[in-house]
């Protein structure tokens, strides 16, 4: 079987704040809920949780790579892997999003193909991104 795959979804933004500060927000459960969904994440390598993507349910992921404060990696779902990259430069933390596992030829568990789904989370991310960008520095 080929695959048809899509381009991950990248998503780069430069916070105003320490890199620590900046991992706090993106490797907590507490901060995960306050710029993207409630969940019950904890910052252990093969820990399993859950995001609540309302109206979707509660969504199952795995935390799949761990290095504080510089990068966290988790699969969502069936497909998807999700990765938080951070990088301090001069006071500041460079943090970049990738979400991966697109195929244009796969269906979401929820039934929808993923070349729709990518587009529709490709735009999600942008204002998810400021929004965390917006928590942190406000």
């Amino acid at each position: 079987m080929t695959t048809n795959t899509l381009p991950d979804i990248r998503q780069e933004i430069t916070i105003n704040a320490p890199i620590q500060k900046v991992w706090d927000a993106v490797a907590t459960a507490e901060g995960i809920a306050e710029w993207f969904m409630p969940n019950d994440f904890q910052p252990v390598a093969g820990h399993e949780f859950h995001l609540d993507a309302v109206p979707f349910g509660k969504s199952p992921c795995r935390v799949t790579e761990l290095d504080p404060p510089n990068r966290l990696s988790f699969r969502w779902g069936k497909d998807w892997t999700v990765t938080f990259e951070l990088r301090e430069n001069d006071g500041k933390t460079e943090f970049t999003l990738i979400h991966g596992g697109w195929d244009a030829d796969t269906l979401t568990e929820f039934g929808e193909s993923h070349r729709i789904v990518r587009d529709r989370m490709n735009q999600g991310w942008v204002g998810i991104v400021q929004k965390l960008k917006a928590k942190i520095e406000g």
